[in-house]
Parts: C-alpha cells; sequence; structure tokens
C-alpha cells in the first residue's frame, strides 16, 4: 500500500487500463464500500487526528462524515461523464466531444482537515476512471494511511489507489519526483499559497495541468440591515470552528460603521463566553506563535482585544497591521470598520486571496449584488464563510488558485475532453 514516488506512480499506471475500462457501476459499487468503511473506522480516525493532530471528537468525527460523503458524491458521478453530438458543416459525419479519463491522478492533500481533503483528492479522479496517488500530510500519515486502507478493504483492485508517505525534510524531493513522473498525468494540491505556486511551476515544466485549493482571508461583510445575531452566530462558527484551521474560515470581519458599536459589543460578549474545548487547539507550538505575532502586532498598532479568551476578537484592525492582509490560519479575527456598502467592497476585494466570503443583509437582492462584486471562487448571503458540499463547485480565484473541486465541476477537471468524429459519407477534397 505505502510505496516509493515511483512505485506508486508506476504501480497506478498499470493499474489503469483495467479501471478505466470497468463499468460505471461497477466503480459506481466500490465507492459506496468504500464510504461504509470510512464510516466503520470513525473511532480509529479520532484517535488518529486527536494524536497526530490534537484535533477535537467532534471535528474527527465531522471529517468522516463529510468525507464518506464526498466519496459517496463520486460514486453518484460515474454515469454522469457524459459527452455530446455536436452539430458539423460536413454532411454525414457525426462529431462527438467525449470525456475520458486522463491517466493517473496525484492527489496532495493537508492535515487540517485530513478525511475530508484526503477523500476529496481522490474520489472523483477514482470516478472518472482514473487511478491515483495520495501523498500524505507529513503531519498526518496515520491518517491519511488509513483512507487508502478503508478503499482496500472495499476492494479496489490493486493499484488503484496508491499512498506516498514521507519524512519532513523529503517533502520537497517527494512531491517533485512524483510530478516530474511521467505517468501522472493530472495533479491536484490543497495547501498553502506558497507551496502551490511551487508546484505549479514545477507541473507547467511538464504541461501538466494542476488544481489548486490554496489560502483564503475570508471577509464577511455586514451591512447596516443585517440580522445581527445571525451575523454574530455566523461570524463565530467561521471564524473560530477547529480554532481558525479552515481554508474559509473568517479572517475579516467588515462591518458599516452604523451598527460596528453593536455588533462589536455581541461579538465580543459571543466570543469570549466560548469555552477552550469548543474552539478546538491549534496544530502546534509553531503555529500558535504565529497567531501571537499577528496579535501582538495589531495590538501594538491600536488595535482593541474586546474578546480575551480562546477566540480573540480584534477591533479597530487598518491596513497597517498585518492581520489585515495575513492569513492567520488561527483562532483571532479581525474587526474592520467602514462607512458604507462601497467601502465594504472595496476592503473585500483588497486582498490577493479570494477563496470564501459572506454578505449579511436583510435586503436579499442587495445581497446579491454585493456578492457578484466581490472576487472569489465562493460566497454566501446570510450564512457563514465556512460551508462545503460535496457537489458544489469549490474552489477560488487569484492566490487562493484555481480549478474546482466538487460535482460536474470535478468531472472536468479529472477527465481529457476529445473531440472523435465518423464519416458517413465519401469526403470530397480540393486536391
Amino acid at each position: 500500500m505505502q510505496s516509493s514516488p515511483s512505485e506508486a506512480a508506476e504501480a497506478a499506471s498499470a493499474a489503469f487500463p483495467l479501471w478505466s475500462s470497468l463499468g460505471p457501476n461497477a466503480r459506481r459499487s466500490l465507492l459506496l464500500r468504500a464510504a461504509d468503511e470510512l464510516e466503520k473506522r470513525s473511532d480509529a480516525f479520532v484517535a488518529a487526528m486527536a494524536g497526530e493532530l490534537r484535533a477535537s471528537e467532534p471535528w474527527a468525527r465531522f471529517n468522516v462524515m463529510l468525507g464518506a460523503g464526498m466519496v459517496r458524491e463520486a460514486a453518484a458521478l460515474t454515469t454522469q461523464i457524459g459527452g455530446e453530438v455536436i452539430p458539423s458543416d460536413k454532411p454525414g459525419l457525426l462529431s462527438l466531444a467525449l470525456r475520458e479519463p486522463a491517466g493517473v491522478v496525484l492527489g496532495i492533500a493537508p492535515w487540517n482537515a485530513p478525511v475530508i481533503l484526503g477523500c476529496r483528492a481522490i474520489a472523483t479522479p477514482l470516478a472518472c476512471g482514473n487511478t491515483v496517488v495520495l501523498k500524505a500530510s507529513e503531519r498526518c500519515p496515520r491518517t491519511h494511511g488509513m483512507i487508502v486502507e478503508a478503499f482496500a478493504a472495499a476492494g479496489f483492485p490493486d493499484g488503484v489507489v496508491n499512498l506516498v508517505i514521507n519524512a519532513p525534510e523529503h517533502a520537497a524531493e517527494v512531491v517533485g519526483a512524483l510530478i516530474d513522473h511521467p505517468a501522472v498525468r493530472r495533479i491536484n494540491f490543497t495547501g498553502s499559497t506558497a507551496v502551490g505556486r511551487i508546484v505549479a511551476r514545477r507541473a507547467a515544466e511538464h504541461l501538466k495541468p494542476v488544481l489548486l485549493e490554496l489560502g483564503g482571508k475570508a471577509p464577511l461583510v455586514i451591512l447596516e440591515d443585517a440580522d445581527l445575531d445571525e451575523a454574530v452566530a455566523a461570524a463565530a462558527f467561521g471564524a473560530f470552528m477547529n480554532a481558525g484551521q479552515i481554508c474559509m474560515s473568517t479572517e475579516r470581519i467588515i462591518v458599516v460603521e452604523a451598527v460596528a458599536d453593536e455588533f462589536a459589543r455581541r461579538f465580543g460578549e459571543k466570543a469570549a463566553s466560548m469555552p477552550a474545548a469548543a474552539v478546538g487547539d491549534q496544530v502546534d507550538e509553531e503555529a500558535r506563535a504565529s497567531v501571537r505575532a499577528l496579535i501582538d502586532d495589531a495590538l501594538t498598532k491600536g488595535a482593541r482585544d474586546v474578546a480575551p479568551g480562546a477566540a480573540v476578537v480584534l477591533d479597530g484592525i487598518t491596513s497597517a497591521m498585518r492581520l489585515y492582509s495575513d492569513e492567520s490560519f488561527g483562532p483571532v479575527v479581525g474587526i474592520i470598520r467602514v462607512a458604507g456598502e462601497e467601502e465594504a467592497i472595496r476592503v473585500a476585494n483588497d486582498s490577493e486571496y479570494g477563496l470564501s466570503a459572506a454578505v449579511f443583509t436583510r435586503d436579499t437582492a442587495r445581497g446579491l449584488r454585493v456578492a457578484r462584486r466581490i472576487r472569489s471562487g465562493i460566497c454566501h448571503i446570510n450564512g457563514p464563510t465556512v460551508h462545503d458540499e460535496p457537489q458544489m463547485p469549490f474552489g477560488g480565484v487569484g492566490a487562493s488558485g484555481y480549478g474546482r473541486f466538487g460535482g460536474k465541476a470535478g468531472i472536468e477537471a479529472f477527465t481529457e475532453l476529445r473531440w472523435i468524429t465518423i464519416a458517413g459519407e465519401p469526403g470530397h477534397y480540393p486536391i
């Protein structure tokens, strides 16, 4: 099951002809079994995530639930990999556009939502008839290994699902070798923007398509007509779920001045009431130190701590503070006060990132208008920035990456679109 980079890629390549020719319902059946096997291992995933990542039991069980959902959604896609007949100007010509498996797909998954994102990295590629190599995170090799164990227990043929584990100091070498291997035809990477740029450059040398889901600095915009109770609840969930270690986590709360004082009061009370157990723990001391540095920088430059405790809320954030632009990936969120709607949109877009966003207003038409002007791959009206469903097109713009996981968008990412014609009449040629 665990292999070197070359062994994993070669095993996947050898398994590809048989797997790609397997009928859609056979692939569906195996994927559904894999989802069941994942759920059978819930207790083991809880223990593994606690040991490797300090993850709470509710977060681990949510991971298993949504990860299994990702696999079941992929199972439902096996008969949705279609094509079309395109009208041709050539008499008697049948012109077809067909989607076919790309080959070996390399999935590079992160640690922060390991079961969800590990499953996402491989499930739709498998549904499309590709074989896969999962490059496990150095922080959670056991957790990611258990995903591959579940697929093996479900009856997947040898070589269809492969695992590569490495020590942290070998990460660059291993990822480079996998990207360079000629059998690998598609790559998906979820992780930091800095590493995503490296992956994209390496893949570009071989003209290999990459799907990148990278960092975020999600804005939550609160207009003067917002339901503040709903906004407070959504902001707390979005900012502090899993200690803020989610790519969609609310990092900037942009609130119109007319309601800023009242929102800050209510939100500060909510955050201060959240016990440490509900917020969760950061993955390690380095992560804690990084967040502490952002907090100290903001406080030194005039921000106000309105919720001392496990969940930190800083009011009065300005562009002079690092927290304004740097992804914290931790249990801290900043409140940015703005004069009105136009400034709120400007500030929301004042970021290199563009993954998730949210807008709160009682005027749905207004919310849609604002949402469409925010540069992000995802935007929720009257909902939190943290929201994921297996069937939705998931991904960002700008420094948050490109390409989309989820549903039919995932089919497009992990198949080749081919044009095939069948001539029904003799041809007429000018020479």
